[in-house]
């Protein structure tokens, strides 16, 4: 058996390999399994009732939810066997982004997890559609209440028979972008379908797997990620906060998972925490092997020298299984997109014996465009990796070092933006090429390596272009940088704000006596100043070109988030936000304050 469409993953896992514990979430502290043929029955159920409470093919229904659950799958596929466009809303969008997607989709119904999301909507202060709660909620109905209602059989056979398109609209997910409103990009089956083919070709992950979801499922990442490993017979377990997370990995031992780099950087916070409680000796051995393991030399060119896997083993018996032990001591294998991972935490964990793997896609893309493979020869470090099974990509003009605009073609890319036919157009070329917005080159021919985005060039008053996102990700190889914003627009040459990474920070400030009080008086501190003036001119030194260096910096004690608008939902810099409120400081950094 085959699958075409999204829904039909549920009955292809029961015929292959049928999972008793197919999926798994918390209910008042204790894990609830879900076998898949409870999930097949429950989902066709639901969509019976929500086709008696007045869903219909090519009506468009939400999902609210503070985090991924059985409910939100179960949720999702329903509305998908009733030909309904699934619309998920972020938990952190702003409340006028809110706003906009009830208006633009016009929904008649949406799911939400908690009275928190009741809330998050009604700040929209937008007229709610009907709403359905997964938790108990005065006169919201609930998804067990309805599976518990008596259903007709015209809405059975309603179900049963119905015809969908499998390059119709199946969601429309809104990307929240760095500036203005959200866009509604649309995915039909046919799209998000071919790239989980694609992905299942190439991740090494069978029914002896179990993974743990933590990632928000209004995103496509993990979204489809969760359909690969359902295809793959994955058992899912869902986290229902990332402050629960690492007693979750300890608790369900599992063996993959998806992250962005945010995630990767905290794990390695936890590791400096742990080395802080250590004595002299112990604090040397442990920097000894995060040295070595930040120069992991397994790349593109082959195998691992013999001096170095002797190092490795004697790093391995010190400290990193230790870590891996944290991590539940059996984790193989982590997946990394959203944003770039810092070379030097790839090649840490891949040196601890977790095959970390990092790839690149777009909302617009449903979303895997390239991908690190596992093979001998198919990963490297600070590229995104090599084209999936049937994609195309192709660099447009590109420069004199080979950068241009990277563009795609395959059956994954949408099918456009919804209400939008400008934008749409916009967006292709006249061969029907997708523009990504991003800026890239090929490297060892073919690997993929982001060096920016298009729209965030900028030139300095020397005539010289800076792509910033790339030079921010050159200052987060620091691991004293938690977050940069590099700014240089008709200025002489480029400046940074900086947050620091006050953990790391921290540490730091007690071994080498600089007495510790709060971050915003931290940040004005003579010698910690010097630190970061020294770990910035070691960046411009061995990773920037000279046009690049970053001749000015400014610490700032804020954290930037989603939650403050600071951040996307998906952890990108808002750089017209970021920019409008630290004005003032941007304009002293360079000399106009």
């Amino acid at each position: 058996m085959d699958f075409t469409y999204l829904f039909d993953i549920l009955r292809y896992q029961q015929q292959r390999f049928p999972q008793t514990a197919a999926v798994a979430g918390r209910h008042h502290g204790q894990w609830r399994t879900w076998p898949v043929t409870e999930l097949e029955t429950a989902s066709e159920k639901l969509a019976c009732a929500l086709y008696e409470e007045g869903l219909r093919p090519g009506d468009f229904a939400g999902i609210l939810a503070h985090c991924g659950s059985p409910e939100w799958l179960l949720a999702d596929l329903a509305m998908q066997r009733l030909g309904v466009i699934v619309t998920p809303i972020h938990a952190t969008a702003r409340p006028d982004e809110v706003a906009f997607i009830l208006r633009d989709s016009g929904m008649k119904l949406c799911f939400i997890s908690n009275a928190d999301m009741l809330a998050h909507l009604q700040r929209s202060g937008e007229t709610l559609p009907k709403l359905i709660s997964f938790e108990v909620l005065p006169d919201i109905r609930t998804p067990a209440s309805l599976l518990e209602s008596p259903v007709s059989d015209t809405a059975t056979q309603f179900i049963r028979t119905l015809s969908i398109d499998p390059n119709a609209p199946a969601t429309v997910l809104y990307t929240s972008g760095t500036t203005g409103l959200p866009k509604g990009v649309l995915l039909s089956h046919n799209n998000i379908v071919s790239n989980v083919k694609s992905v299942l070709a190439i991740v090494p992950i069978d029914q002896s797997y179990e993974a743990v979801s933590f990632l928000p499922l209004s995103h496509i990442f993990e979204r489809m990620v969760t359909y690969a490993y359902l295809a793959a017979g994955v058992t899912i377990w869902y986290v229902e906060s990332l402050e629960r997370l690492p007693a979750t990995l300890r608790e369900v031992r599992p063996h993959i998972f998806t992250a962005v780099p945010r995630v990767m950087e905290r794990s390695y916070d936890r590791l400096m925490e742990q080395r802080a409680k250590l004595g002299k000796t112990g604090r040397w051995i442990f920097d000894w092997a995060v040295n070595l393991g930040c120069r992991y030399p397994y790349s593109a060119g082959g195998a691992v020298p013999p001096v170095y896997r002797l190092k490795q083993l004697i790093a391995d018996l010190l400290v990193f299984r230790r870590w891996r032990k944290a991590l539940g001591g059996r984790l193989q294998v982590i997946v990394v997109g959203a944003a770039a991972l810092q070379p030097r935490l790839g090649r840490l964990f891949n040196a601890a014996g977790i095959r970390v793997r990092e790839g690149y896609g777009l909302t617009e893309t449903s979303p895997v465009v390239a991908f690190n493979r596992f093979e001998p020869g198919g990963v490297h470090f600070g590229t995104v990796g090599i084209p999936v099974p049937g994609v195309e990509v192709r660099i447009a003009n590109p420069d004199e070092k080979g950068d241009g605009e990277i563009e795609v073609l395959g059956p994954n890319v949408m099918l456009g933006y919804l209400h939008n036919p400008e934008e749409t157009a916009a967006k292709f070329t006249p061969d029907g090429w997708l523009r990504t917005g991003d800026s890239g080159r090929f490297e060892h021919k073919r690997f993929l390596k982001i060096t920016g985005r298009i729209s965030e060039i900028f030139k300095t008053s020397s005539g010289k272009f800076v792509a910033p996102a790339y030079a921010e990700g050159q200052l987060q190889h620091s691991p004293y940088i938690q977050h940069a914003l590099v700014l240089g627009l008709n200025q002489p040459h480029p400046g940074a704000l900086i947050v620091p990474n006050f953990a790391a920070l921290e540490t730091w400030c007690r071994e080498n006596n600089v007495h510790w009080t709060a971050p915003e008086f931290m940040i004005l501190n003579p010698k910690v100043l010097q630190r970061f003036q020294k770990e910035i001119d070691h960046i411009n030194k061995e990773h920037l070109e000279i046009v690049e260096h970053i001749r000015v910096f400014r610490l700032i004690a804020d954290d930037w988030t989603a939650e403050n608008g600071l951040l996307t939902p998906t952890l990108k810099l808002r750089r017209k936000d970021l920019t409008k409120k630290y004005e003032k400081l941007v304009a002293e950094m360079f000399g106009g304050g």
